[in-house]
């Protein structure tokens, strides 16, 4: 079997192939949007690329022609050798890629479906406007603190008129304020289009509804958890989810001395970060729920923050369990994977 590794590039790439015995067969540049040609003239080989924005575009058409791929980590590659000594080429890093690949099995990251890298570029998209926006309505505030003036409260779509009223009385806005507003109206249309689709996905899925049945859990933060998992089946136990979603607490140890930190934040911080969120809405409308109940004896032990982040794991391990399942949250019974009835 032939090992074919690729240094990917936005509009080249290099390319070095080796035998299994590690000989080089071929070794050049090729442009990025033509390896699909070169790898269908290619016996079975096993594929070796890192991962970057290319990666699984390419893993994709590597499989279809029925190489075995492996998505290494960029995490790893630099204790393959990669970079060595301080010179790093794309030419030495095909080939150091090339050749670890003939003397080991790499590992390789899963290459997602095409459905979750859909769902994932839905939500970060979702995620890039509201930021924007937020940016806005701060450039907006610190001019309104500047000149003492205060909007009343209210929920973040009604920001610009409630800045308008607020200044009505008082002063004409300048023109560069008035630009700031209307971009924030605009972004406000396009976030409620967002959430209107990212609803209509969540409803269709066969899972998410179910998720969604979990106080503090909306399609946010099912379509997220769904996207990063993709595969149920790639994880076996409870464990292992919290695990790849970094909830779980880290430890620095060494001989003698034992160090417990704080959570790893491994894997996708977009999800762990959903998932607090889930968790402080849960808090706020669902107070007397025995799983927000749990959190707060765990508050009045560790403190607060530290009661959000053990409810977002224990979020996430009920949100696991219904899946693996194929049950029903039940609100009535204990918190846990107790809590869950099959149908």
């Amino acid at each position: 079997m032939e090992h074919v590794a690729i240094d990917l590039g936005g509009r080249e790439s290099q390319v070095c192939i080796r035998s299994e015995k590690g000989e080089v067969l071929l070794e050049r540049r090729v442009t990025t949007s033509s390896l699909a040609k070169l790898l269908k003239l290619r016996p079975k080989s096993r594929v070796v690329v890192e991962t970057c924005a290319e990666a699984f575009h390419v893993a994709d058409s590597a499989l279809e022609l029925g190489h075995e791929v492996r998505v290494v980590p960029a995490t790893l590659v630099r204790t393959l050798g990669v970079g060595a000594r301080g010179v790093k080429t794309d030419e030495r890093d095909a080939r150091t890629l090339s050749e670890v690949s003939t003397r080991i099995d790499l590992p390789s990251v899963h290459v997602p479906s095409q459905a979750s890298r859909e769902r994932k570029s839905l939500c970060g998209m979702r995620d890039a406007l509201v930021g924007s926006r937020t940016q806005l309505i701060n450039t907006v505030r610190g001019w309104m603190r500047g000149r003492m003036l205060k909007p009343r409260s209210g929920k973040t779509e009604t920001f610009a008129a409630r800045v308008r009223q607020a200044v009505a009385d008082k002063m004409e806005l300048p023109t560069y304020v008035m630009r700031q507003l209307e971009a924030i109206e605009q972004m406000t249309v396009h976030i409620l289009a967002a959430d209107k689709e990212l609803e209509a996905l969540a409803d269709k899925d066969p899972t998410c509804p179910r998720l969604m049945s979990v106080p503090g859990v909306g399609p946010v933060t099912a379509i997220r958890f769904v996207a990063a998992l993709d595969m149920i089946k790639r994880f076996a136990s409870v464990a292992q989810v919290q695990s790849y979603l970094g909830l779980t607490p880290g430890e620095n140890s060494s001989s003698e001395r034992k160090h417990r930190t704080g959570i790893t934040k491994a894997g996708p911080p977009a999800l762990r970060a959903a998932l607090v969120q889930a968790a402080w809405a849960a808090r706020r409308a669902r107070g007397d729920h025995p799983m927000v109940r749990w959190s707060l004896e765990v508050e009045k032990r560790r403190g607060k923050h530290v009661a959000i982040v053990a409810l977002a794991r224990k979020l996430s391990a009920i949100l696991f369990a219904m899946w693996r399942d194929g049950s029903f949250y039940n609100p009535k019974n204990d918190v846990g994977e107790s809590a869950m009835t099959t149908p």
